[in-house]
């Protein structure tokens, strides 16, 4: 898995969501991936296709040929992929710090009381290390 750095790029929402599936899931086709998105995004399956080889351009997929399909499977775990989306969520959509986010996770309970823990500690980790990356 990767570390989390100030390297790694921010997710969107749609990146978060394919990356969901194959946290849940494991290795998936893209047939597979759009098959369990389709209902809630109205996506096309070219857009799935493209938003997956997108994933796998940033280096947060891999990508193994299996009998001629394309299989692909996370190489970021949950935590460090929630801290991103987090960041990008924060930076880009409320524009605040993100504190103001996490309190979102605890209060509709979609975190369990470590994960926020968890994320809040990985959180202070990045502005850390762009606080020194500013020094």
């Amino acid at each position: 898995m990767v570390n989390i750095d100030n390297q790694f790029p921010a997710l969107s929402r749609a990146e978060y969501d394919i990356l969901q599936v194959l946290w849940r899931q494991g290795r998936q086709s893209v047939r597979e991936v759009h098959d369990q998105l389709a209902d809630s995004t109205g996506w096309a399956y070219s857009t799935t296709n493209t938003m997956t080889d997108r994933i796998a351009g940033k280096s947060l997929l891999v990508r193994n040929n299996f009998h001629g399909v394309f299989l692909y499977e996370p190489l970021i775990d949950r935590p460090t992929g929630l801290v991103r989306f987090v960041e990008f969520f924060a930076n880009r959509v409320l524009q605040t710090d993100y504190a103001s986010v996490v309190s979102l996770f605890t209060k509709n309970e979609s975190l369990s009381e470590s994960e926020v823990e968890e994320l809040t500690k990985m959180l202070d980790q990045l502005d850390d290390d762009k606080n020194r990356g500013e020094a």
